[in-house]
């Protein structure tokens, strides 16, 4: 039999599971903004140095 403490503990769970979740998909934009911030740079540093 489930009580309410384990109710409470599986919903407290869920509440912080899912904007944990929803958290990746902002770290992977983040990710993918530095990724081309990179690209930039390297490209800026090959004219540069042509």
């Amino acid at each position: 039999m489930i009580t309410k403490t384990t109710k409470l503990l599986f919903i407290a769970g869920l509440a912080l599971a899912i904007p944990a979740l929803n958290a990746c998909n902002t770290i992977e934009g983040a990710g993918k903004d530095v990724e081309k911030t990179g690209e930039v740079v390297q490209d800026a540093a090959k004219d540069a140095k042509n």
